[in-house]
């Protein structure tokens, strides 16, 4: 779609407003509206303007003066405004040299997928992510210096179970995963979740309820090239937020809301193709995969360290990245073992379904900038032949201590995993692709505003370990 076409889209949807959308550094997607009368063409040429200095990551105040530029390509209608709004993705510029802006993520995807490209490696890098989340019917919570809390409900929850109006039917701890309804109470509302995800443009393949008791769910949407991608998981978290809402519900894409039970991880499926062959398929390879998949394999558990800054930002990531709740801290590769942070699906022969499924990312990670590093990190290993560690066909949580011991793992905190980012990243650069102002900005960003900051707060778990000493 061109200028002109976007501007017929709008006219022909019959839209009061059009709606301008960006992605911070960390993910989270912002907005503002224009009457469609005073959209015009124009803005596709000459940006629109906005303060840069409010935003996350972005400007200081004496450089604030930002552009977004519209994407006509990325145009759909919205399906929850009360009066007709076309939504419009954008990306960043500089208003004085009309540069790129070097810190927004979707531009990252791009100069990604065009390294890819021209390195010669593939010309299409598809990814297919799993982005689990949690359906509450209560979530509060509080952090004044005299009182912190958090108070979440569903009920489905098994602590539910003994209310003097509990009609039964809740979920056993780690028992969600795909009862039929009574017990699955959220049938209905992951409808009409795919309902509106298909009014965006995005294509459902299935969706059910997830191992964790109170409410967790699992949309999973047809794959797509990097970038359109991740403006379709933006899209995904609007939608999916936005229909719970409907219902009277809260959604969370936090991976470990609930102690003592599974948390929500976004796992991802990834493949190259070049002139329309898959290139991750070799028939004699182990598991189906060829040399390229496995030295894509080498450079994602090479670089796991410091891709986990991007796949899984938030401290709250590695209160999931723990033994036991099926989760991926083990980083090796394995057919159909879920044990492992790499596992190669075995569900399909064809040679079109062959790929590798990264298991470690969660959905709180910033969509271009996980994507994007994930694909670096397996050009590197292809470019450098990087051979991975034999892959292991057992369940990794019950290996004896000594061979469990020769096993790396994920990193178990946040400042882990930036530490392991400013020390490797030099495979980011490849291109531009990532730039050295935008990992020093991520880097110092998150250890400041997340690290430090729970660092310097008590936890009402100490009061329970330590009140009375």
């Amino acid at each position: 779609m061109d200028s002109k076409q976007a501007m017929q889209f709008i006219k022909d949807n019959e839209a009061d407003f059009v709606d301008v959308r960006f992605t911070d550094l960390f993910g989270q997607w912002h907005h503002f509206s224009l009457t469609a009368s005073n959209f015009s063409e124009d803005a596709f040429s000459d940006g629109l303007g906005f303060d840069g200095s409010s935003i996350r990551g972005f400007q200081s105040i004496d450089q604030s003066d930002m552009l977004l530029v519209p994407d006509a390509d990325s145009l759909f209608m919205d399906p929850f405004s009360e009066h007709a709004t076309a939504v419009i993705i954008a990306d960043i510029e500089d208003p004085l040299t009309r540069e790129a802006y070097s810190r927004d993520s979707r531009y990252v995807a791009s100069k990604a997928e065009k390294y890819m490209i021209s390195s010669g490696v593939a010309d299409t890098a598809y990814v297919g992510p799993e982005a689990e989340f949690f359906v509450f019917d209560r979530m509060a919570y509080g952090t004044q210096p005299n009182n912190m809390f958090f108070d979440i409900d569903s009920v489905e929850a098994h602590w539910n179970s003994g209310k003097p109006d509990s009609l039964g039917y809740t979920h056993r701890p780690k028992g969600g995963y795909f009862p039929c309804a009574p017990s699955d109470k959220l049938q209905d509302m992951r409808s009409e979740m795919c309902v509106q995800l298909a009014e965006v443009g995005i294509e459902v393949e299935i969706h059910h309820h997830e191992v964790g008791s109170a409410g967790q769910c699992e949309i999973d949407v047809r794959f797509d090239s990097l970038r359109k991608m991740a403006d379709n998981i933006q899209k995904y978290k609007y939608v999916v937020k936005n229909v719970a809402a409907q219902y009277g519900c809260t959604v969370t894409f936090m991976p470990k809301p609930l102690f003592g039970d599974n948390g929500s991880g976004m796992h991802v499926h990834l493949s190259m193709w070049k002139d329309g062959t898959n290139l991750f398929f070799d028939a004699n390879g182990y598991a189906g995969l060829s040399d390229t998949a496995r030295w894509y394999i080498g450079g994602l558990l090479r670089h796991a360290p410091a891709l986990l800054a991007f796949t899984n930002p938030t401290t709250n990531s590695f209160r999931r990245l723990v033994p036991g709740y099926e989760a991926p801290i083990n980083l090796i590769y394995s057919a159909r073992n879920r044990s492992a942070c790499i596992r190669i699906p075995m569900f399909n022969k064809s040679a079109k379904a062959k790929r590798v499924e990264f298991r470690a990312p969660d959905p709180s990670a910033n969509p271009y900038l996980a994507f994007a590093a994930m694909l670096m990190a397996g050009i590197d290993g292809i470019q450098n032949k990087i051979e991975p560690r034999e892959p292991i066909d057992k369940d990794l949580y019950d290996l004896p201590p000594m061979e469990k011991a020769g096993i790396p793992q994920t990193p178990g905190s946040l400042r882990a995993v930036l530490k392991a980012l400013a020390d490797d990243h030099e495979f980011l650069l490849k291109g531009d692709v990532f730039t050295n102002d935008l990992i020093e900005t991520y880097i110092a960003y998150k250890l400041t505003n997340e690290c430090e900051a729970m660092d310097l707060r008590p936890h009402p778990y100490e009061f329970y370990l330590y009140s009375d000493v």
